[in-house]
């Protein structure tokens, strides 16, 4: 695909804004092979827990690839004409990132790279933090920066953007 294609989505939205199943149903919709890249890592029980009820909601049909640090290389791997991939979550991915102390700037890049050559339909799926308070701490704000930087950098590539807010899916984009 290239970035005039129909086939990449951001979608945004706050926690529990229903993001993810309607992301879901976008992959759903296409009738293609659907493969979940996951970018989560359970550091703990409720993480654990979080990950667990995603896979009982997404049901039957999904080939999981879990990824938590090289997300390029993986949408480059599992990315094809007949698959629809779906990338949840950006925001995850950044957290990871930051903990491992790698070149934020760097993956982004490469991030968008992946995501320009990407085949097929592929959904990326993430938080919006930059609708709050500034964060107190400097290790908060750096990764409301980050993040926010990359959301701008993701829109502007792909050609259909939504924002999601109590299950409501409102185009911005495309």
């Amino acid at each position: 695909m290239n970035i005039t294609s129909p086939g990449a989505v951001l979608v945004l939205g706050g926690a529990r804004s229903g993001k993810s199943a309607f992301a879901e149903r976008l992959v759903a919709e296409t009738g293609l092979s659907r493969h979940y890249i996951a970018t989560g890592r359970a550091f703990d029980g409720e993480m654990r827990q979080r990950i667990a009820w995603h896979r009982e909601d997404r049901g039957d049909g999904w080939q999981t690839h879990e990824e938590p640090l090289a997300l390029a290389a993986r949408i480059k791997d599992v990315a094809r004409p007949d698959r629809a991939v779906l990338v949840d979550c950006l925001t995850l991915w950044v957290t990871n990132l930051m903990l491992e102390e790698r070149d934020i700037a760097a993956e982004s890049t490469g991030l968008i790279e992946a995501i320009r050559q990407a085949p097929g339909r592929l959904v990326l799926v993430t938080n919006e933090v930059g609708l709050g308070i500034v964060p107190e701490n400097r290790m908060a704000r750096e990764f409301r920066d980050h993040a926010g930087r990359l959301h701008q950098q993701v829109a502007a590539l792909v050609p259909q953007v939504y924002f999601v807010a109590a299950g409501l899916p409102l185009k911005m984009k495309g």
